[in-house]
């Protein structure tokens, strides 16, 4: 049985004083979590308090983003080393507001993903197509596209050691969401697809929905077969809605 995991994407959001309180409110409430595995993914600033507040707690943290580079002249960059000064376990790579407003191509999240590994953090993997795509009917075709580029770089067996996150771009931060079927019925092509390289990767690969999943509509989506957590954003941001889905998960 795959272990759900539901990580909370903070994106640009977040004070050092609304996030002590959104943590303390989390921490209170994790011992009605039972099965799932609990992350957050802060901005960069504010990891040192992250991991301050959540060392020796069961919960886990990350980043939102990192540099294909190790160090040098990169100005605003963040390398694994740093993530990993501050004990990150996630980090989320090709996220599609990466893709859409900086640019990133299936090749520079596919590297990205490798650097991640290769570093020791699990790359949270974001694929997902845009509205004009699903209106096209070729969702499965974009979605395929998007991992293949990462089976390609790292193999099959590397893919296994992230996370997938689906997440619908039509769906993100617009109150929409698919349907438990629809969400459903991509996660099971995905997963469809990396049985035709590996059968036992594709069996314990863990694949989230990032599409706007929220307190009241968890459940749904979560009792999927193929639904193994989610990437939540807005939700997130409230300890009271993002313990919701948690419990929702088990």
């Amino acid at each position: 049985m795959r272990q759900p995991i539901i990580a909370g994407n903070w994106k640009m959001n977040g004070s050092r004083d609304s996030i002590r309180e959104l943590l303390d409110g989390i921490k209170a409430g994790m011992a009605e979590v039972n099965l799932a595995e609990v992350a957050v993914c802060a901005p960069y600033v504010y990891l040192a308090d992250v991991e301050q507040q959540l060392t020796g707690t069961k919960l886990a943290w990350g980043g939102q983003n990192l540099s294909t580079e190790a160090s040098g002249a990169y100005t605003g960059e963040i390398s694994t080393a740093m993530l990993l000064d501050f004990h990150c376990k996630y980090v989320i790579v090709g996220h599609s507001e990466r893709r859409s407003y900086y640019g990133e191509d299936d090749a520079l999240v596919a590297k990205k993903f490798a650097v991640a590994r290769d570093a020791g953090l699990i790359p949270i993997l974001c694929i997902g197509e845009t509205l004009e795509e699903r209106e096209k009917g070729i969702t499965e075709q974009v979605v395929a596209r998007q991992t293949k580029a990462v089976i390609d770089a790292v193999g099959i067996q590397a893919l296994g050691d992230g996370v997938i996150a689906y997440e619908p771009v039509w769906a993100i931060g617009t109150g929409k969401t698919a349907t438990p079927q629809q969400a459903q019925d991509v996660h099971a092509s995905i997963r469809n697809m990396i049985a035709e390289h590996d059968a036992g990767v594709a069996a314990k690969v863990r694949i989230q929905y990032g599409g706007s999943m929220n307190a009241a509509n968890a459940a749904e989506l979560l009792a999927m077969d193929d639904i193994d957590g989610g990437l939540i954003g807005g939700a997130s941001l409230k300890a009271s809605d993002f313990l919701t889905i948690c419990k929702a998960a088990g």
